[in-house]
């Protein structure tokens, strides 16, 4: 392959041939450099990767942060679902680019890896978290290596997570039915509290199923709740975008149908009852929710949650969600959760929305029901989940253990 240099005024440059395109012969040529030897080292370089993979790529000029613009529009967009996708793209602009995104592709070593992860620990990043960004660079870097051979190695490979010590594991709070009142009282039946936590004591729902549900979900006939969907926030949403959009529920299994009983067969009842009274006295004031189905860059339909006054009238379909405040609009679940966090921790109770799930599982296996029934009930892929995570000791029932015991012994002495 023919190349050389030449002085152009007071600098050296290099060029050589390409391959033809249509018949026509290309050339490429780089100039800048300060003498002769520079320009013929890097003439050098330049035909060793033109050679290598067929066009001329220099890894050390393109930085991190440059080439994982690349990888999130060239690979990501293409391959990853959108859920990924976010998850990628505020793992790279809050945790990657800041610190590593100045380097260069070629320059990213074992050892930077290795000082940046070291940096997150003592930053107070849990464990968890740490290999959440490692991974994300790691994926990345993979693809650099393969197919696209701007790098020869992947550096994450090299790389050890910093040691944690292994924390106690904490204890799960199961909720008195005394401690449940009284939170029922301060967020009583006036307030849009009230619902989401009738359905998550009396059902065991999770909280982004919860609040996902909407009328055409209950049957009041055969007193059932039918799982479908799930409603999540988006921590990044498009402009002009609603932040909060129906998802899928968390595994096959999660859609489910459930049973309810009688109490929250009349608080439901009386719930709805309410709406359509708040819909009447609102009137055109009264606020609707739909769902406005966008396409986002993975081409993925999104269904988003927006609100609208009767008033202003909308064509998208209606959403007539269980969760609402009383002037119609939907009632967030971190307001909920902010809200219900902060009372209990002013009354000493240990509560999370979470603990809802918890204590349910809790007290119907305490009471006799099989692990089968709470497991099909909750939404677990299988009865070692129910039973290893939901479940625990309580003091009655090891104290019932020690009586069981105790009366056996007497029995036989």
């Amino acid at each position: 392959m023919k190349g050389g240099t030449r002085k152009r005024g007071k600098t050296w440059s290099y060029y050589f041939d390409l391959g033809k395109v249509d018949g026509k012969r290309q050339k490429k040529e780089k100039g800048g450099f300060a003498t002769k030897k520079e320009a013929e080292a890097a003439l050098t370089e330049a035909l060793n990767e033109y050679n290598n993979a067929g066009l001329v790529f220099t890894p050390s000029e393109v930085t991190l942060s440059d080439y994982l613009d690349y990888w999130m529009e060239n690979y990501c967009y293409v391959n990853c679902k959108s859920n990924t996708i976010r998850s990628y793209s505020q793992i790279i602009a809050n945790h990657i680019k800041p610190e590593l995104g100045k380097y260069r592709l070629k320059s990213i070593t074992a050892a930077v890896v290795q000082k940046w992860l070291n940096d997150l620990k003592a930053e107070g990043y849990s464990k968890g978290s740490i290999a959440l960004y490692r991974d994300t660079l790691s994926c990345a870097l993979t693809y650099a290596v393969n197919p696209l051979q701007y790098i020869q190695f992947n550096p994450c490979i090299q790389v050890k997570l910093p040691k944690f010590e292994t924390p106690k594991k904490e204890t799960r709070y199961v909720l008195s039915v005394s401690d449940f009142q009284k939170i029922t009282e301060h967020f009583d039946v006036s307030t849009p509290h009230y619902i989401p936590l009738m359905i998550g004591f009396y059902t065991g729902m999770r909280i982004n199923e919860v609040f996902a549900l909407t009328w055409d979900d209950i049957d009041f006939n055969n007193r059932t709740i039918s799982v479908n969907k799930t409603l999540i926030r988006e921590q990044a949403p498009a402009k002009n975008d609603s932040p909060w959009f129906f998802n899928s529920p968390k595994t096959i299994s999660s859609n489910r149908v459930i049973k309810f009983g009688d109490t929250l067969y009349r608080v439901l009842k009386e719930a709805k009852k309410q709406k359509n009274i708040h819909r009447m006295k609102g009137g055109q004031d009264f606020i609707e929710n739909y769902i406005e189905e966008t396409i986002n860059k993975n081409g993925d339909v999104v269904n988003h949650l927006i609100p609208h006054k009767r008033s202003e009238g909308c064509s998208f379909p209606l959403a007539d969600m269980v969760c609402i405040r009383d002037t119609g609009k939907f009632f967030p679940a971190d307001t909920m959760t902010h809200d219900c966090t902060r009372y209990t921790k002013q009354e000493g109770i240990k509560f999370n929305f979470h603990s809802l799930r918890h204590t349910h599982a809790t007290m119907l296996i305490e009471n006799g029901a099989t692990l089968k029934a709470v497991q099909e009930r909750l939404g677990h892929a299988n009865v070692t989940i129910t039973m290893s995570i939901y479940t625990h000791n309580t003091e009655s029932q090891i104290e019932e253990t020690v009586g069981i015991f105790e009366n056996l012994t007497q029995k036989t002495s």
